[in-house]
């Protein structure tokens, strides 16, 4: 805790105060608007970045994540709160806060039992699929606020307004950090000033409400903002709880993962050490105080962690300023958020999370491994045809079973020897020589119960395919493991092989494994020794002298 504030440093202190003031001017907008893709009032998305951006503050590892509301996990919100409570009711509000604190004590949880080991199952493919899916869902639930109705039918004024809006979001976002290049900032600033494009469009679309008299055209706005901080919250549905804690688990999940997606990434360009166990006690602890202060299930976003970053933040005193400073906006007037036009702020969202998407692990997977492929199809037809749950579970059960049909199908060698070395190779890669009466074969997995079966049959295959074999020689290079099941098929091959005059060899048994295999009786059954390379195997092998090689082991 506070591991960063014993080494801070008076030259820090300029980087962190600019990086604060950038990423509040960037959250007023961004909060407001992720609010209402949970199905929030506009000011819960202003109370979820105040408490736990300070909280991760206090307990997580990265110095320059910003956590707060992130469009995905707003949607994700929405889907499980939605069914369960009518929008816009209170009854709503203390639901999603409810999902915070689930999502919080879950996170806290996996810290305390040292579980960051299971963000390792929810692949690449995976969570690409999933955002693809999540974006597609979430921009084409702004289309109605962006053009006032529900299509075929559309509000002229709003559609006129959001249209603009898209279309200042979009040329800023491509050409502002050039423009202001050439205007002759530095790089770091230009880019800097382009990421407050939409800041200024929301306030120039602001300013045009009362200017232009928006508002009797019939375009909304986002209602009374109450002002002052809010207040400690506490309340829950105890019947509820149940039906909270299954998606509750899944959004703790999802929010590790894109929190550390995006702390990992820059952590490389510092050359910073992300703790696992510690960034989950941080998450959680600011998903709890998410919902003491009235809020939603928050998360470090790479776009918003990405602008602090850029700002020049160098410890989490950064976005201990930029809750101080939304604090300060929420004590003083905020009639002006209240003009705060839908059709800009679905542009702002819209736009937001289309730079989300992105499709080189697909055209990765698909030239790589097919079945990871899959996996990104179905995880983001999942999430459009089932739900945002629905489908990252799919998700993540085609991974794990591609892993599984994987594991228990092991790769396994014919070994030859090179000519002129001692280098043994498959020989359906290589020009390798073989021995008539010496079979060896390479197992390029551990040996475990799923795929006994498997190795066993191909044993088969190869002694039949080599009729003149009197020992087979099993180079153990890739086995780490051998589990019980495992160990009763190798006494069972022993056995079989025995009856037909073939004797059974290993070789490059790992230490640790064959300390294992020690406390067991294959050895003492084993119709052949251990020998220490496969070389050595075969060289003793083919000069009838493999009785003397026990040495070796």
């Amino acid at each position: 805790m506070l591991h960063w504030l014993r080494q801070y440093r008076r030259a820090m202190l300029p980087g962190d105060i600019s990086a604060g003031i950038v990423v509040a001017m960037m959250m007023i907008p961004q909060g407001m608007a992720y609010a209402l893709v949970a199905g929030l009032p506009p000011v819960a998305g202003i109370y979820a970045s105040i408490l736990p951006p300070v909280l991760y503050a206090l307990f997580g590892s990265s110095m320059t994540q910003s956590v707060g509301p992130m469009a995905i996990v707003a949607l994700m919100t929405a889907a499980v709160i939605g069914p369960l409570a009518p929008a816009g009711s209170a009854l709503y509000g203390v639901l999603a806060a409810q999902l915070a604190l689930v999502a919080g004590v879950v996170l806290l949880l996996c810290g305390a039992l040292r579980m960051g080991f299971l963000a390792n199952f929810f692949s690449r493919p995976v969570m690409s699929g999933f955002t693809v899916g999540s974006v597609v869902i979430i921009a084409a639930g702004q289309v109605k606020p962006l053009l006032g109705a529900t299509l075929p039918a559309f509000h002229a004024p709003s559609a006129v307004l959001g249209g603009v809006s898209l279309l200042l979001l979009v040329l800023g976002k491509r050409y502002a950090a050039g423009l202001l290049r050439r205007c002759g900032l530095p790089a770091a600033h230009a880019e800097l000033g382009a990421r407050l494009v939409p800041m200024l469009v929301v306030l120039a679309a602001t300013a045009a409400v009362p200017q232009l008299g928006l508002q009797a055209l019939g375009i909304q706005t986002t209602g009374a903002v109450p002002s002052g901080l809010p207040q400690l919250n506490l309340a829950t549905s105890s019947s509820h709880w149940r039906a909270l804690l299954q998606p509750g688990l899944l959004i703790g999940f999802i929010i590790f993962l894109l929190s550390m997606s995006a702390a990992q990434s820059l952590a490389l360009k510092r050359n910073e050490k992300l703790v696992a166990n510690q960034e989950l006690f941080g998450l959680g602890a600011a998903n709890v105080a998410s919902m003491v202060s009235g809020g939603f299930p928050v998360t470090g976003g790479m776009s918003r962690s990405a602008v602090n970053f850029s700002a020049g933040a160098n410890t989490p005193l950064a976005s201990i300023i930029t809750s101080g400073l939304l604090t300060l906006a929420l004590l003083a007037p905020t009639g002006w958020l209240a003009l705060l036009p839908l059709p800009t702020l679905a542009a702002t969202i819209i736009v937001a999370v289309l730079g989300l998407l992105e499709f080189d692990t697909l055209r990765m997977a698909w030239r790589y491994d097919r079945g990871d492929a899959a996996a990104w199809g179905a995880t983001a037809a999942g999430v459009l045809a089932l739900g945002v749950e629905a489908g990252v579970v799919v998700g993540v059960l085609l991974s794990m079973g591609t892993l599984i049909w994987r594991a228990s199908r092991p790769h396994i060698a014919v070994l030859g020897r090179i000519p002129g070395s001692e280098h043994y190779r498959n020989i359906e890669r290589y020009r390798a020589e073989t021995q008539a009466e010496v079979l060896v074969l390479r197992i390029d997995a551990n040996l475990f119960f799923g795929n006994v079966e498997a190795v066993g049959e191909r044993i088969e295959d190869e002694l039949r395919a080599h009729p003149s074999a009197r020992h087979l020689v099993l180079a153990m290079t890739a086995v780490s493991s051998i589990d019980t099941t495992a160990l009763f098929a190798l006494s069972e091959w022993n056995a079989g092989m025995r009856r037909r005059g073939v004797a059974l060899h290993l070789a490059e048994v790992k230490g640790p494994v064959l300390d294992r295999l020690r406390q067991s009786d294959l050895l003492q059954q084993l119709s052949g020794p251990i020998f220490l390379s496969t070389a050595m195997a075969c060289n003793a092998l083919q000069e009838g002298r493999e009785g003397g090689m026990a040495e070796h082991i």
